[in-house]
């Protein structure tokens, strides 16, 4: 398993390959496994037969890396779209951005201008936005304009990211970030990293997500974590249980179209989750990534081609 996720990640960034895969229709139907639909009607539509599942959502637009600053903003416009229909057809749902989306790699000042006004306009909205976390390059980055933004006296709490419990360096992370009161959502991390700063083991990937949920879940702010591994959420479960935290002091999330059954085993026993929507015409890094994480879907997504 190990080489076949090298080898998703590594095709993740062929760009013959991602350019036929995204503009051919055998393409589009593999992605619809994990890809609400490619415009913000179809994400929209998912999103209210999800809150009727009784679960929250997160809406994405699918995109990474931009070279001018109109494409930024072009990007940035679809979340602003996102916000106003989500307040308007009273959906359950906030947002989550990449920051390489919004001109980061090219103009770390453009990227966090175009970062506070969408978590302005989340704020106008009772929304919320939610910044995604990628390779381990652009850790700090990340973190330092999240942190900034949060700061400002009116929208603190309006803004949150993403920690990533395969690096070294998440543990003291997340303790500035509950010093300063952002809400975190915890993943494992879906990018290949150096041995130099991030565990090259499972096993100690899965450790420091349990020590970093126990560390969330105790403190006073609602955060996420994002999992479909049945040992953390159980190791979650429990640990809320023995402290007597509050089932609504925070949620479990989860990926559009993965472990569906456990969603649902989740909302049946009273906890909060949410589901993660990412849409869009640029699905195939992200697809590629859902690979890489479990391979055994491949063998899954095959097993539905067939029987069409």
């Amino acid at each position: 398993m190990p080489v076949l996720r090298s080898a998703f990640i590594a095709l993740s960034h062929n760009r013959s390959l991602r350019k036929f895969a995204e503009h051919s229709t055998v393409g589009g139907k593999l992605s619809s496994r994990f890809v609400a639909g490619l415009d913000i009607e179809d994400a929209l539509r998912v999103c209210a037969q999800i809150n009727q599942q009784g679960m929250h959502v997160t809406l994405d637009s699918l995109g990474e890396s931009v070279t001018t600053a109109d494409e930024a903003h072009r990007a940035a416009d679809i979340y602003h779209r996102l916000l106003d229909q989500i307040a308007a057809r009273k959906l359950d749902s906030n947002i989550s951005v990449k920051l390489t989306q919004m001109g980061l790699t090219q103009d770390p000042a453009l990227a966090e201008q175009i970062a506070a006004r969408l978590a302005q306009h989340a704020r106008a909205t009772s929304n919320f936005l939610r910044i995604d976390m990628e390779d381990s390059t652009l850790t700090q980055v990340t973190l330092d304009i999240v942190r900034r933004i949060n700061s400002l006296a009116d929208l603190r709490g309006s803004i949150g990211i993403v920690i990533q419990s395969y690096l070294f360096r998440s543990q003291a992370d997340i303790e500035q970030l509950i010093a300063d009161g952002v809400r975190v959502r915890l993943c494992k991390g879906a990018y290949k990293e150096p041995a130099e700063v991030a565990f090259p083991k499972k096993a100690d990937v899965d450790d420091n997500y349990v020590k970093l949920a126990e560390m969330l879940l105790q403190s006073p702010i609602y955060h996420g974590l994002a999992t479909h591994d049945e040992k953390m959420i159980a190791a979650a479960k429990s640990f809320a249980a023995q402290r007597k935290i509050d089932r609504n002091h925070f949620e479990f999330q989860m990926l559009f179209g993965v472990r569906r059954d456990l969603q649902r085993k989740l909302i049946a026993e009273g906890y909060n989750v949410r589901v993660y929507i990412p849409f869009g015409r640029e699905w195939y890094p992200y697809f590629m990534r859902r690979l890489a994480e479990r391979p055994a879907n491949v063998f899954f997504i095959a097993k539905q081609m067939f029987r069409q």
